[in-house]
């Protein structure tokens, strides 16, 4: 049995592999070829896991719409001492790392639950923190209301009761495509994300109940802001988003946030709004009461000229 056959097994048991990480997700984003993953075992039993996606020989980078990869291991006793724990995860770390097809050059973000990345620091990896924003429990509505910026409540209350905004699920994806380019170009800025990843995304995430588009329409039934949530035990991540350039100053975008967030804490109690390094984007998911939370990304090598075509070339084609 391959690493691959191992993991999808593992997958269907162990809810505790981020959604990022799970089989499916990476079926979806990378295609079912283009992923592999390095495993620790123990007498039949898989201790540690590492996927990491390869589009092209000798690269391995981040597939399209996933904040995060990385290391993953399963839970230790609480019993267990500190320094063992470090000691077994330090060990576990460099079992993966070596495991690693070669390759020119690694790009990978992991999930802020990753406070030790010493093991590729010692075999030449360099970091970069980066930052997301996160909403705690979430199921506490009136707790979350309090605690965002009153310009934000007002914006909220205005779509609703002042604009007509009404919030609907099961927005049709062309519909959500189409506003989002609208973003990219009224940012004058390409996406270089594939948006066919993005709709095989939704439509898998859909059929497991783990995704939807939230979608903030007028009295007219024109389609203001759209956005693109998933979902799973540990957290919920706004994943994707667009606006309608023309519409907005009525306040949707906020709006349908809130209920997203509102629908979703059925299923947990953490949002991830997969926090943005643009200033404006920033500010704003910091106004709903977002905890300013570091993650790392791990890089090591450098892309050749050659391999940015083929990246780019590659995203062209999938388009």
């Amino acid at each position: 049995m391959t690493n691959k056959e191992k993991y999808r097994l593992l997958c269907q048991t162990e809810i505790d592999i981020p959604i990022f990480s799970q089989a499916w997700w990476l079926d979806a984003v990378c295609g079912e070829k283009n992923w592999d993953v390095s495993l620790v075992e123990a007498n039949d039993k898989i201790l540690a896991s590492m996927p990491y996606y390869q589009p092209h020989p000798g690269i391995i980078t981040m597939p399209s719409y996933t904040q995060t990869m990385g290391p993953w291991q399963t839970k230790e006793s609480a019993n267990s001492k500190y320094t063992t724990l470090l000691s077994k995860r330090q060990a576990f770390y460099k079992q993966l790392i070596a495991q690693l097809p070669r390759f020119t050059f690694f790009l990978q973000n992991f999930s802020y639950q990753v406070t030790d990345w010493l093991p590729f620091y010692w075999e030449g990896f360099r970091q970069t923190t980066r930052y997301t924003y996160i909403l705690h429990h979430i199921k506490n509505h009136q707790m979350i209301w309090e605690n965002m910026n009153s310009n934000l409540r007002g914006h909220i209350t205005q779509a609703s009761a002042k604009n007509g905004i009404i919030v609907k699920t099961g927005v049709p994806i062309d519909d959500f495509l189409s506003i989002q380019e609208k973003t990219f170009l009224r940012q004058n800025i390409k996406n270089k994300e594939n948006q066919s990843t993005l709709r095989t995304l939704i439509e898998v995430s859909r059929e497991r109940g783990q995704g939807e588009i939230w979608g903030g329409y007028d009295p007219e039934g024109r389609l203001h802001a759209a956005i693109f949530v998933v979902w799973e035990n540990f957290s919920a991540y706004n994943l994707a988003a667009g606006g309608d350039p023309a519409l907005r100053k009525s306040g949707a975008h906020s709006l349908i946030l809130w209920e997203a967030i509102r629908h979703v804490s059925q299923y947990t109690d953490t949002f991830d709004f997969e926090g943005s390094m643009i200033p404006g984007v920033e500010r704003f998911f910091r106004e709903f009461g977002a905890i300013q939370t570091p993650f790392f990304t791990i890089t090591k090598g450098k892309l050749s000229l050659l391999n940015r075509a083929c990246l780019k070339i590659g995203r062209i084609i999938n388009r």
